[in-house]
């Protein structure tokens, strides 16, 4: 499995390799095929919120977005399977955060896991869904905190 972290902000305060192992923790528990591709971005509210508008049409910036690959994701031969891009934008986590009375740091995993379950087929469209999606969240939440 790959996953790389990229910034957009700078200077950029997070740490990369905490968002690495939680990534690689949720696509392991998962069951992830071996031979993927993931992508983290941290953004700024600004590029968020024209990301949000362009794709969703829906105006100002959200927490996280996912975008899955194009069809066909399938890799020819050895090449990783790309599953996505997870995109965050870090200030509104920390708005979120402290509206909750959670850490950012717990925000900020929430939201990479939301994205990454966006990304393996998760969604949030029923009420039905969404509870399976929490429910997966917060296990996934709860055996990486005890790792």
């Amino acid at each position: 499995m790959q996953v790389s972290v990229t910034s957009h902000r700078e200077p950029e305060p997070l740490n990369f390799q905490a968002f690495e192992r939680l990534a690689y923790f949720v696509l392991k528990l998962e069951e992830a095929p071996e031979l993927s591709e993931l992508s983290i971005a941290l953004v700024g509210t600004d590029e968020m919120a024209n990301l949000n508008s362009r794709y969703r049409g829906v105006e100002g910036p959200t927490d996280v977005l996912s975008f899955g690959c194009d069809d066909p994701c399938v890799a020819v031969s050895d090449e990783p399977i790309t599953l996505g891009d997870v995109i965050i934008a870090p200030d509104i986590a920390e708005a979120q955060a402290a509206d909750r009375g959670a850490t950012v740091e717990a925000e900020l995993n929430l939201l990479l896991v939301h994205g990454i379950l966006h990304l393996l087929g998760y969604d949030h469209e029923s009420d039905e869904d969404a509870a399976v999606m929490q429910a997966r969240e917060a296990v996934l939440l709860e055996a990486y905190a005890v790792e």
